[in-house]
């Protein structure tokens, strides 16, 4: 009350203010506003990510917008220089052409299937993806689905581990009745599971990811073999020359390559055939990689051993054949989801957004085509 007091008595001060205690404070949060670059986003981050960029820029949600997308985005057009992709929203030439002053495209994904990249190098765009390093702390979940294969997960022979649990859950399992072969009502199904190590397990994909799994699965006595666009003689694995070579000779294949127009079905009817009966498939990289209704079709035949699918051709569907089988594991695209990978996230997309909207280098860059 005293400061407002003052600068209604003072004259000086208010010819050079000309506003009150109220008009001053909105003056002053308005500018702060405005010193904050824009940042516009059309799906919600996760609350780590929004509470790390709401600190360091204004965040345009298009979710929270009362006028529809298409009206959102004029309103913003003539000013909004940077877009956040959270998860796999579509970035193209319609969405680009609503935003003509987006210079800077930041997604989440270590994807980028989803942007146009020949439309954002035409237009001047620069684009960043996580880096390369960050999945050393997420590559689990590949390891996770080949140990509840060969430990527990229903082949030729044997019991899935979804059964097992259902026969711990059941109430005639307990110390005091002895066997469960004796007492349980699955006492006809086999307990008997495989041992992961000696398997051998085939890679397509011998990146930052799929490296990281190799040598997780190495050290299960797992002899490693790979299939990338390149021979990469630095890693001391077998290479293959294609992919149904390397299905061939793999027990299991796991799949943690970008999607691209040349590895789109790359895992097709030939290379599960190739595969043969007794092979399982897991898949951490894109569905669009598998032949997905060719799987479903030998899964159902009893053609394929089983499968690991964090990812699906059409996510969010999944087909329905895939949800009452007893050798399919399912996750809702979270492979490379981890406390400290997410934590890592935020920092870097940060840090990229801050690079970008100071003229300074990006931290992690996606190469455009020319």
């Amino acid at each position: 009350m005293t400061s407002t007091l003052t600068i209604l008595s003072c004259r000086s001060f208010r010819s050079l203010f000309p506003f009150d205690g109220v008009e001053l404070g909105a003056a002053r949060s308005a500018g702060n506003r405005a010193a904050r670059p824009q940042l516009l986003l059309l799906r919600p981050p996760s609350a780590s990510l929004d509470e790390v960029l709401s600190a360091r820029f204004e965040l345009l949600k298009s979710w929270e917008s009362p006028p529809p997308l298409d009206r959102f985005l004029a309103i913003h057009a003539a000013d909004v220089r940077a877009l956040l992709v959270i998860d796999l929203f579509t970035v193209d030439g319609p969405l680009l052409d609503a935003l003509p002053a987006v210079r800077f495209v930041c997604t989440t994904s270590a994807g980028v299937n989803h942007i146009d990249l020949a439309e954002c190098a035409r237009r001047g765009i620069a684009v960043a993806k996580p880096a390369p390093s960050s999945p050393r702390k997420s590559p689990s979940m590949p390891s996770a689905y080949s140990l509840t294969f060969y430990a527990g997960c229903r082949r030729a022979t044997g019991t899935s581990a979804v059964v097992c649990g259902r026969v711990v859950a059941t109430t005639l399992w307990a110390p005091r009745f002895g066997s469960v072969h004796q007492f349980c009502p699955f006492a006809s199904i086999s307990f008997m599971s495989y041992y992961l190590g000696g398997k051998r397990v085939g890679i397509v994909g011998l990146g930052s990811i799929g490296s990281e799994v190799a040598k997780r699965l190495q050290a299960f006595g797992c002899p490693i073999s790979y299939f990338p666009r390149s021979r990469k003689p630095r890693f001391p694995y077998t290479y293959f020359p294609s992919v149904a070579d390397l299905a061939a000779q793999s027990d299991e294949l796991v799949l943690a390559c970008a999607l691209t127009h040349e590895t789109h079905h790359i895992i097709n009817k030939d290379v599960m055939a190739a595969l043969g009966k007794d092979g399982i498939i897991i898949n951490v990289g894109r569905g669009a990689l598998v032949d997905e209704a060719e799987l479903v079709k030998r899964l159902m035949r009893g053609e394929i051993g089983g499968a690991g699918l964090d990812v699906f051709e059409h996510e969010p569907a999944v087909p329905e054949e895939l949800f009452g089988v007893d050798n399919v594991v399912l996750s809702p695209h979270v492979a490379m989801q981890t406390f400290e990978s997410s934590s890592d996230l935020c920092q870097l997309t940060a840090a990229n957004l801050e690079a970008f909207f100071s003229d300074r280098p990006l931290l992690t860059p996606v190469s455009l085509p020319a």
